[in-house]
């Protein structure tokens, strides 16, 4: 876990600020934040510190939270067969943080980001935590899942029948064997399991796929498991508090490899639905890849809408930028709360 306090922070000990928790994508970890790209793109750690270095944008305390496993990710949900992350975010990571910096510790002024699966559970952390989020970015967050999985089942029952023999242990002993040479197949595998971990494990951690492995069709009642844990259809039940959101941003590239910029339309709507429409709503032209320079666009509009009333930038009476740079602190949280089938 990453930590970053913004410029003032130790000057001024009697202040107290907004947080913003940031989550990776699917077989995203913690240093991967900080690798760099060619050609001079910055980081996001780096935009960061950029970002309110200016002192024009209220500023906030930012938690970079990791939790890769080693079947590449979780969603950020409790499952029997990966480990109790959900869990681990919001009763361990916030109530640390809280006890550990100045926080002002209320949902109304603490955020969450993330992209792709990072984009998922930014957008469900809030609709099952209500009480400790009042704000969410999704950059191109899994969302309508008959258009960002399922279409890859007849692909991933194909490579199991062709190279596993309709096995997903052979492929695992087969990927972890294998140092540096992907498959083109492999995508969709992991994509599959790991989804089926996180949507439709039972209690005892065993795994079921939402599709035969021999055809590829799709079996309905662990298809309806997935389902229930889609953000769009998740929205009607969860109402009242997406109602109480005091910031709600969704972005996507138009030409996303996944669809989720249909995802993040279908979400959109569905909030509308509900009578939220003060959203903030974007596909820009891009891809899924390369959305760095997205971060900070979402991470200022979360500061702005979750800091204290009366915060007012420069030229106003009531404004005063503190001097001192801002801290990184790392932390290492490894309590995490498994159950059966950990990874």
């Amino acid at each position: 876990m990453w930590v970053y306090l913004p410029p003032g922070y130790d000057q001024d000990p009697g202040r107290r600020y907004p947080s913003v928790y940031v989550i990776q994508g699917y077989t995203g970890q913690l240093d991967m934040w900080r690798n760099r790209t060619p050609f001079g793109a910055k980081t996001f750690p780096e935009l960061v510190d950029e970002l309110f270095a200016g002192g024009d944008v209220p500023p906030c305390i930012v938690v970079w939270v990791d939790a890769w496993t080693s079947i590449g990710g979780s969603q950020f949900l409790d499952s029997p067969a990966i480990g109790r992350y959900h869990t681990y975010l919001c009763d361990e990571i916030v109530p640390w943080v809280d006890a550990n910096y100045r926080t002002l510790a209320h949902a109304a002024h603490r955020g969450i980001q993330g992209k792709s699966s990072g984009g998922y559970g930014a957008m469900v952390t809030p609709m099952l935590r209500p009480d400790l989020f009042g704000g969410l970015a999704t950059h191109a967050g899994d969302a309508l899942f008959e258009s960002c999985y399922a279409r890859e089942f007849p692909e991933a029952a194909r490579a199991l029948r062709d190279h596993y023999d309709g096995s997903f242990e052979q492929f695992w002993d087969d990927l972890r064997s294998r140092p540096l040479s992907p498959q083109p197949w492999d995508p969709p595998l992991v994509t599959a399991w790991g989804m089926a971990a996180a949507y439709s494990a039972d209690e005892d951690g065993t795994v079921h796929l939402p599709f035969d492995v021999e055809t590829g069709r799709i079996v309905p009642e662990v298809w309806e498991r997935w389902l229930a844990r889609d953000p769009v259809r998740m929205v009607p039940r969860h109402a009242e508090t997406l109602r109480g959101m005091r910031a709600i941003y969704i972005d996507s590239g138009r030409s996303d490899e996944y669809f989720l910029d249909l995802g993040a339309e279908a979400f959109r709507r569905a909030l509308v639905e509900i009578g939220v429409t003060d959203v903030f709503f974007e596909l820009f032209e891009g891809t899924h890849a390369g959305l760095t320079w997205r971060y900070p666009i979402a991470l200022r509009y979360l500061a702005e809408r979750l800091a204290p009333v009366g915060f007012a930038g420069p030229g106003s009476p009531s404004f005063s930028q503190s001097a001192g740079a801002s801290r990184w602190q790392f932390q290492r949280r490894h309590n995490i709360c498994f159950s059966a089938g950990d990874t």
